[in-house]
């Protein structure tokens, strides 16, 4: 029995977590088993990751490259990987996707990161990348009132990454207009998800 692999991309402020609740809330309802995860994780490496961006320590960015995907390895290892070999329904919030788009808008070749990926982790079944202008975004992150991610929380910086998530062709990427309220965009989740051929039924 194999499980399936749903990710969900944005920028910060795009509302993608909100999305990945609401769909799991839904897919529970109509008796699939469900894990939800994030990027970065709660291990060793995702602590450093958060620790660092936030108080925007200087990392190069090699290193930073280096301690995500190291997370992503003990992720797919000890949680995706099993949940999918169990027959599951796993959301994660970010995947592969949001390091080939952030390393990718501070230097990095965003393509050679994408193509690496998809050779060393699972490729998700979908990817709903939720689209939402940088502008409004940022505006969301700001009226949450939470300490603002020094790293990646800026205004141009977001516009580039972006511009580089919308750059991505994949035919497992489905775009999603995040501008909506969060029911909107969850409507348009499930639509795209029934759409699909091979996804999880409701």
């Amino acid at each position: 029995m194999s499980g399936c692999l749903i990710a969900f991309e944005g920028i910060d402020g795009s509302g993608k977590s909100t999305q990945v609740e609401r769909l799991a809330s839904a897919l529970r309802a109509a008796g699939h088993e469900v894990c939800v995860t994030r990027e970065p994780t709660d291990g060793e490496h995702g602590r450093k990751i958060r620790a660092l961006s936030t108080r925007g320590a200087p990392l190069s960015l090699e290193e930073e490259l280096d301690l995500f995907e190291q997370d992503r390895r003990e992720h797919v290892k000890e949680l995706i990987a099993p949940a999918l070999g169990r027959g599951e329904v796993v959301i994660t919030d970010r995947y592969f996707l949001s390091t080939a788009a952030y390393q990718g808008s501070r230097g990095l070749d965003s393509d050679a990161i994408l193509r690496s990926h998809e050779e060393l982790f699972p490729i998700p079944d979908v990817v709903f990348f939720i689209d939402v202008p940088p502008e409004a975004a940022l505006l969301r992150v700001e009226a949450r009132g939470e300490e603002m991610n020094e790293s990646y929380e800026k205004l141009g910086f977001l516009q580039d990454v972006a511009k580089l998530f919308r750059s991505f062709e994949r035919a497992y990427i489905c775009p999603i207009s995040g501008e909506g309220s969060p029911e909107t965009v969850h409507q348009a989740v499930l639509a795209q998800l029934t759409a699909r051929p091979g996804l999880p039924s409701l």
